[in-house]
């Protein structure tokens, strides 16, 4: 049976084509958000101020992760009452990725620290409210038995979206009034051939039980004593993306200002750079998910992903060269790509539940998904502050190793997975 009460197993055929068309919206989405984060909202904030870009970029990505951290309960909660004969994940799926699409355009013309700020946030928030959406049609329409694939699909379509994002991102690098536009158009006609592909069942005959203001503020609490190991994915995730985003996000600062390469040199060696990650991952990523259900066995795999991700790490400590990063590139995308491969699934199993359904998929995901903003909101404030303090990227390296054992010993107390 399917997660969602009421709502029966797709055919198997409808099956692979949803499994398909996962992996290719996750691939727009995580197009969209490696082409900003990589490369044009770091560009954009050293054009303004070159002496300030380290404080101005953690300005914008913290502003935009902080309203990131409000979208995905909201709008899971709102996803999960919503009732239409669309189905309740279709109407905010194309929502989200028309309003992303609409701000990147005003995005593209901004020329101010404020407005650039004000763009981003309301891109991001658009964004995430398409991810939420697009996490909780797996719970609603796959069983459990095919969580593990579903997982190991959307991996890779988050690694093809990083390098076609980065790619793509340094191909526009000095047209962003183009490249912006054209990133949006990508992710909206992306989310309207999935819904128009793989239609939802109709929402309308589902209950809504009463709206109730302090019912509603209450569900965005889940109790850490009736539900631990909620949040023990929870601290997990949070501190592996924090390891991921102490370097990614600051990736073209790292080859500048650590490596010392030129801006347009480390603009050039993104590109090959995320896609050695890309190579690595895809090498673990679906045949572990689909290993991963085989086991039935999902703790393992984050161990390990988490090891080898704080291994990677080290490279550039001891090898501080354009060759130590591609190392470090490769070695971490085999630990992330075995990561994102089970993470969905851990994160889908540990969801509260009511008998044999998840009542409120896309809310306690939403929930879940915070902690994977929180550290994008974070991320900013810890490396400005080490180097603030070292002067250097070696603290942010050594941190990122020590965020990733910590995810991998988190995941140790959960009970309810294996």
């Amino acid at each position: 049976m399917s997660a969602l009460a009421g709502t029966p197993t797709l055919p198997r055929t409808a099956d692979r084509r949803l499994m398909t068309w996962l992996f290719i919206l996750n691939g727009a989405l995580m197009t969209c958000y490696a082409g900003f984060i990589v490369i044009f909202i770091p560009d954009q904030i050293q054009q303004l101020d070159a002496a300030h870009k380290v404080g101005n970029l953690a300005i914008v990505s913290t502003v935009s992760s902080i309203g990131a951290i409000i979208i995905h309960p909201v709008i899971g909660a709102l996803s999960d009452r919503t009732r239409s004969r669309f189905g309740r994940r279709t109407p905010w799926l194309v929502l989200g990725a028309g309003t992303a699409a609409v701000f990147m355009v005003m995005l593209s013309a901004s020329t101010q620290l404020w407005t650039i700020t004000l763009f981003y946030l309301l891109v991001s928030l658009a964004l995430n409210a398409l991810a939420t959406a697009q996490s909780a049609v797996v719970p609603d329409r796959l069983p459990r038995e095919r969580f593990g694939a579903a997982s190991g699909m959307l991996a890779m379509g988050a690694f093809i979206g990083m390098g076609l994002g980065v790619a793509g991102a340094g191909f526009f690098a000095n047209s962003i009034g183009v490249g912006y536009p054209v990133f949006g158009a990508f992710i909206l006609v992306a989310a309207i051939l999935f819904v128009v592909l793989n239609r939802d069942f109709s929402s309308r005959e589902l209950a809504v039980p009463p709206f109730r203001w302090k019912e509603f503020l209450s569900g965005f609490w889940v109790s850490p004593r009736r539900h631990p190991d909620f949040w023990w994915a929870f601290a997990g995730r949070f501190l592996l993306i924090l390891a991921y985003q102490s370097v990614q996000s600051y990736l073209l600062y790292i080859l500048r200002d650590y490596i010392g390469v030129s801006d347009a040199a480390s603009t050039a060696l993104s590109t090959p750079l995320t896609a050695v990650m890309l190579v690595g991952a895809l090498v673990t990523a679906f045949v572990t998910g689909k290993m991963s259900d085989r086991l039935d066995r999902r703790k393992l795999f984050v161990i390990i992903a988490s090891v080898i991700m704080g291994a990677a790490l080290v490279i550039p400590l001891i090898f501080p060269t354009v060759g130590g990063m591609f190392a470090l590139a490769g070695v971490f995308g085999l630990g992330y790509g075995i990561y994102l491969s089970v993470d969905a699934a851990l994160m889908t199993e540990v969801l509260p539940r009511s008998g044999d359904t998840a009542t409120a998929a896309a809310k306690d995901l939403g929930i879940l998904n915070v902690a994977t903003t929180l550290p994008q909101a974070l991320t900013p404030l810890v490396v400005w502050a080490l180097i603030a303090m070292t002067g250097s990227y070696v603290a942010v390296f050594t941190a990122g190793i020590v965020f990733a054992l910590l995810g991998a010993l988190s995941v140790l107390p959960i009970k309810s997975v294996r």
